[in-house]
């Protein structure tokens, strides 16, 4: 009986449940036009599959890509997040991930850091990371 105990108790989850391993990725200080990207990893820690149906950066500068097949029970599944490094100044974007979980269907994580300008020969720059001027 106690194993029926066990069954029963399980039989209330009953679903897909989506949890991420991070809230925020912090890049910290990067060099304008690096590669800035990272990882987020997702579990599906309810008892039926997870399906991701739509992964969304809050701008153009921010492209996530995500699996498109189901992340079964007890599985994980990385979304990869690419930042568009051309812009120099802070970072503060979010990725919305929209799924079938029951009680979260929309989740959002962050990705934020700094973009430093590169100096180079031709276009000296100042401390502030804009360029000198009469040059």
């Amino acid at each position: 009986s106690i194993f029926l105990m066990g069954i029963a108790l399980n039989d209330q989850i009953k679903g897909a449940e989506i949890s991420v391993d991070k809230e925020a990725h912090d890049f910290g200080t990067v060099k304008q036009n690096d590669l800035t990207e990272c990882f987020f990893t997702i579990t599906n820690s309810g008892d039926e599959p997870l399906v991701l149906s739509d992964v969304k950066g809050s701008c153009q500068c921010t492209v996530p890509e995500w699996p498109k097949s189901d992340i079964k029970p007890g599985e994980t599944a990385k979304i990869k997040v690419k930042y568009n490094s051309s812009r120099v100044g802070p970072i503060n974007k979010t990725i919305t991930i929209t799924s079938n979980a029951k009680d979260n269907t929309t989740m959002t994580v962050r990705i934020k850091g700094t973009v430093e300008a590169i100096a180079d020969a031709g276009n000296p720059v100042k401390e502030n990371g804009g360029p000198v001027e009469g040059k």
